[in-house]
């Protein structure tokens, strides 16, 4: 169980619901022209987890001191696990989720998009050795590859279809595109709140985040300012689209919106470390709910 908890077995169940809920429960549920698989479908999950779990434990490998400090009874390494397993655990993962990778771009035929994998992976690394120490580059880098598992479904599910089914691609394209970018902004300003949850460790190790040249209390009132932002982003985005469906605006009003409203209030007050942990949660409750949302909007046209 304690191993499970290295490679964050949480998230990774989001990232396999997530992918199950695009290809599954809204591409296919559709009844849309689709290049994957069952079997092939799994290899990509598969691969996608398997990155993400050395993704996991790359990070924690180049955070073992500032861990130390700011969550000490949540540190596995070297607590549970020596550096030397843990490193090797990583190479399994990492050369695993690759090779799964490469695997599944020779079966459809599709060689070079084993480049995907290769820079995922290579992101993940980089990210986790350098540029968790440029302020918002790195914040912005971990947000791309965490919606990379939902845009890497754009790349094998749907593009080499888009061409020759124009027509029925383009709008779910256009629908999985949108959550792959609301995911990406979710995950950045996230990534702000961790780093406020992180300051003291980053600190005492030398990192420069935003909230260490700031202060905690200033960056946490800009995370609220980017919300204000996003919750106006999503209201023009349900005007545009969505104001027609019914039960998908009042989903996404309820589950999304109001939750967004509640963090904003709560950044503008924060001042203590149980306030930014309880703002951390609402920005997972969203990436929740928000992902659902699609398993709605699919059955709000199937039963239209």
């Amino acid at each position: 169980m304690t191993f499970l908890k290295l490679i964050r077995y949480k998230n990774l169940l989001l990232i396999i619901l997530t992918q199950v809920l695009v290809h599954y429960g809204f591409l296919k549920a559709l009844h849309l022209p689709v290049l994957l698989n069952h079997f092939n479908f799994t290899l990509l999950v598969l691969a996608t987890v398997c990155i993400a779990a050395a993704g996991y434990i790359i990070n924690d490998l180049n955070d073992v001191e500032s861990d130390l400090i700011n969550k000490p009874s949540k540190t596995y390494i070297p607590h549970y696990f020596s550096e030397n397993f843990a490193f090797n655990s990583y190479l399994v993962f990492n050369i695993g989720g690759v090779g799964l990778g490469f695997l599944l771009c020779n079966r459809l035929g599709l060689s070079n998009f084993t480049t995907v994998f290769v820079l995922i992976s290579a992101l993940l690394y980089v990210y986790a050795n350098f540029l968790k120490r440029v302020i918002l580059i790195g914040n912005l880098v971990v947000s791309l590859v965490v919606a990379s598992a939902i845009f890497i479904l754009l790349i094998f599910d749907i593009l080499p279809f888009l061409n020759s089914f124009q027509k029925e691609l383009l709008t779910p394209f256009s629908v999985v595109r949108d959550y792959g970018i609301f995911s990406l902004l979710l995950n950045f300003l996230r990534e702000i709140v961790k780093d406020i949850e992180d300051a003291n460790g980053d600190y005492a190790v030398g990192i420069k985040s935003l909230p260490i040249v700031l202060g905690l209390e200033r960056t946490a009132k800009i995370a609220g300012y980017i919300s204000v932002v996003y919750i106006f982003t999503i209201l023009g985005y349900i005007y545009l689209y969505v104001q027609t469906n019914v039960w998908l605006f009042l989903y996404l009003v309820s589950a999304v919106i109001v939750p967004l409203v509640i963090f904003c209030i709560k950044a503008r007050y924060a001042d203590k470390k149980k306030h930014y942990a309880y703002m951390s949660r609402i920005l997972k409750f969203i990436m929740f709910t928000g992902i659902l949302s699609l398993g709605v909007l699919t059955l709000t046209l199937k039963f239209k």
